[in-house]
């Protein structure tokens, strides 16, 4: 691998690129990129110069490079597929990474500075990230008053919240779709059509919000 390709993994990773975003790039399989940072300071230390000199190093001595440990390239894996499942989903990269981020924390408990930190980008991004997050309930904020500082925390009702609170929108929508369905009159197209997908979104959020509670205390 020359300096070059170090060089835009380090770009890469420094974008939050996914390791596989990164190998398509380099035309290269997603396990190479993988044990290029592993073995190497990691996602987070990883320096294209100084993994060039390691490798070159390596090469002299005629020893073989000492490979990720298996817990690390699994976390990574596990890491990698969680924030690429979550932008599917429609949430932007930045804003994955750091739901993620504080879904693979030992107690699920992180600052903004630790998300920083962790996540090597600017506190107005993990800003944007969490602010966001709070409000979908998919993450909530806790008060430090000891060190006056914000810990933002993943807890088990994160996907109840999240799925009430999407619900109740979509109800709200609902209701906003079959009144503008009767003003225009049920007896017109446009009014017809925007009657009936009211009802049907109203009947969808009334089920979700009713299965949200009866699943509530569900065990793992």
């Amino acid at each position: 691998m020359t300096l070059q390709d170090r060089r835009r993994i380090a770009a890469g990773l420094a974008e939050g690129r996914s390791y596989a975003e990164i190998a398509r790039r380099l035309d290269r399989p997603t396990s190479t990129i993988s044990r290029e940072v592993g073995r190497n300071g990691g996602p987070g230390d990883y320096r294209p110069e100084r993994a060039h000199q390691a490798t070159a190093r390596r090469a002299r001595r005629g020893t073989p490079a000492r490979p990720a440990e298996p817990q690390d390239h699994t976390v990574v894996e596990v890491e990698e597929g969680a924030v690429e499942m979550a932008i599917a989903m429609g949430l932007p990269r930045m804003t994955a990474r750091v739901l993620i981020g504080l879904w693979l924390s030992e107690d699920g408990r992180l600052t903004a500075a630790e998300l920083s930190r962790g996540l090597k980008v600017s506190p107005a991004s993990i800003s944007m990230a969490v602010g966001y997050l709070t409000r979908q309930g998919l993450i909530r904020r806790e008060r430090d008053p000891q060190r006056r500082r914000d810990i933002y925390v993943v807890d088990d009702d994160a996907w109840y919240r999240s799925t009430v609170i999407s619900a109740r929108q979509t109800l709200a929508a609902a209701e906003i779709t079959k009144a503008a369905g009767r003003t225009l009159g049920l007896d017109s197209p446009v009014g017809r059509r925007l009657a009936r997908g009211g009802a049907f979104l109203e009947r969808i959020s009334l089920d979700a919000l009713a299965s949200a509670e009866r699943w509530h205390d569900l065990p793992p």
